[in-house]
């Protein structure tokens, strides 16, 4: 069971997950090639953070179109997990998979930090490791990473139990305190922190190892 991890011209995180899933966890992962349609011998995906396409039009607006993402689809809707992170859960809003939009911070600044954040879904798989209203740190580092989505759309989240995590001090003003959102399904999450850069006591805590933990697990 291999895990794909999509790089994007601009992505700059996706080392950064290879060192957490195949390093850290021990779990087979490789490399995908943006044009890369054939995902056939994956168990799971991750779409990296970074600035895909340097992010010149829009978070996102460009990788949707690649080729890869096609076969994503298709992918998602037979049941495979994906994890998009920071950009990944840009570009998951752009291709549709997963409701709302990421919009500039509301303070216009980039933010790097370690953040607080509430595990919010009862029934997600991603966040099995850790029990409903748990508190977890795990570092942001964005620009654009305020989650917005009109009242019927996040009334749907809601409804659904699709809210994964919230900011517990929002850092961005994202509208509910939204942090990660899964699809209905529950097999695609996305969120704007990194759990791969906390996977080690040493750099960041162990939080975001037991969230990768989930790309193989049943």
């Amino acid at each position: 069971m291999t895990i794909g991890i999509v790089v994007f011209p601009g992505s700059n995180c996706d080392r950064d997950v290879y060192w957490a899933t195949e390093g850290c966890l021990g779990m087979p992962s490789r490399f995908l090639w943006h044009e890369s349609t054939d995902l056939s011998d994956l168990e799971a995906i991750v779409l990296p953070g970074g600035f895909s396409y340097g992010d010149y039009l829009r978070c996102g607006a460009i990788a949707r179109f690649a080729p890869v993402l096609s076969s994503l689809i298709e992918f998602v809707n037979g049941g495979g997990k994906v994890l998009g992170i920071c950009n990944g859960f840009q570009i998951l809003t752009e291709l549709g998979i997963l409701p709302g939009a990421l919009t500039r911070n509301n303070n216009l600044h980039f933010i790097c930090d370690t953040v607080p954040l509430i595990v919010s879904s009862k029934r997600t798989e991603w966040f099995k490791s850790f029990e409903f209203g748990e508190r977890i740190l795990l570092p942001i580092a964005h620009g654009e990473g305020r989650f917005q989505c009109d009242p019927d759309v996040l009334k749907r989240l809601q409804d659904d139990d699709s809210i994964a995590i919230r900011y517990n001090e929002n850092p961005n003003g994202s509208i509910f305190d939204v942090a990660g959102i899964t699809n209905k399904k529950g097999n695609v999450l996305g969120m704007m922190p990194h759990p791969e850069r906390a996977c080690d006591n040493k750099i960041g805590g162990v939080d975001g190892k037991l969230i990768l933990q989930s790309l193989l697990s049943k």
